[in-house]
């Protein structure tokens, strides 16, 4: 174990918040057995108490240990998806307090892939509650830089791990009712978890528990964003003049304060989502214009994003 990690570790144990980088965007972490450090988590990131958040294990067995019905579906799941960017919704162990579930019967469940992620729950041990390490609803962070703009302040330590792989949050699949339901896309994308359950995934419904990123509004920037068809890219653009920033797939004809090329693979697109809205935001525009994607199956999780971030999701 290395000192950083021996010390974030340490940290922990004592109730204390320690950042730490997944495969899917950085998280701020505490003893998800500890409500004292729960509720400066909470405090730190000014996040609603009945929003739950999501509790991550160095393996599947002691992720499961927090769940009182484990159905074969979720062993399934895991043997193919952890570590790795999934997050499950199972019925809470008696331990599980409401302090991480937001008060409900449910909680979410994940084994991230990132080696220092994996080392750091190894040598703790226990359950880690790690929402995204930046404000409520704001951008998430994909590196440390990231972080330090956000909550560099009130954390007592940040991990370093690079740019994330993902760049966007984890996939969330229910699995507390009576069939499988999809919360929120992500890289793990719905075709394949049906492929391993083998059966159509629900849609999100008026009964799916509370989860992460279920908000209209979410991921967002501080600059307002809209997203807009590419066909109307440029008519929107002399619409709003050039004191805007745009994110799109190529530059636009009309001149723009701010432009950032975005790729055309949906899993890059992702992987610079974040970091390119900050950018955006950097620029002190008074307005972000988003160059919709394609509306198909591979987009799902990036289009989910974004419509959250316009505050349309």
């Amino acid at each position: 174990m290395n000192d950083a990690v021996r010390r974030a570790v340490a940290i922990l144990r004592a109730g204390g918040l320690v950042v730490f980088p997944t495969e899917t965007v950085y998280g701020l972490g505490a003893d998800a057995s500890n409500p004292d450090a729960i509720e400066r988590l909470y405090a730190a990131k000014r996040r609603p108490a009945d929003h739950p958040v999501i509790v991550h294990f160095a393996d599947a067995r002691r992720a499961f240990g927090w769940a009182r019905e484990v159905p074969e579906a979720a062993h399934r799941l895991a043997a193919r998806f952890w570590p790795g960017p999934l997050t499950m919704i199972l019925k809470r162990a008696p331990q599980v307090g409401d302090y991480v579930t937001g008060g409900q019967d449910t909680v979410g469940l994940r084994v991230p892939s990132h080696p220092v992620a994996r080392e750091l729950l190894e040598q703790f041990g226990g359950g880690v509650a790690a929402p995204s390490a930046n404000v409520f609803g704001r951008v998430s962070p994909t590196s440390a830089a990231h972080v330090r703009e956000d909550l560099g302040a009130e954390a007592d330590c940040v991990l370093e791990g690079g740019s994330s792989e993902v760049g966007i949050e984890s996939t969330i699949v229910d699995l507390s009712g009576a069939a499988p339901a999809l919360l929120r896309p992500g890289h793990v994308r719905a075709e394949q978890l049906e492929a391993v359950l083998g059966c159509r995934l629900g849609a999100k419904a008026a009964v799916s528990p509370r989860h992460p990123g279920g908000l209209e509004r979410h991921y967002a920037p501080r600059t307002p964003a809209i997203l807009v068809a590419p066909h109307a890219l440029d008519a929107r653009i002399a619409q709003l003049g050039a004191r805007v920033a745009v994110l799109a797939f190529s530059r636009p004809d009309e001149p723009v304060a701010c432009w950032v090329r975005m790729p055309r693979e949906p899993a890059a697109y992702a992987q610079r989502l974040y970091s390119a809205l900050r950018e955006m935001d950097a620029a002190r525009c008074e307005t972000i214009l988003i160059e919709s994607p394609p509306e198909s199956p591979d987009w799902a999780a990036v289009l989910d994003r974004l419509r959250r971030a316009a505050g349309s999701g």
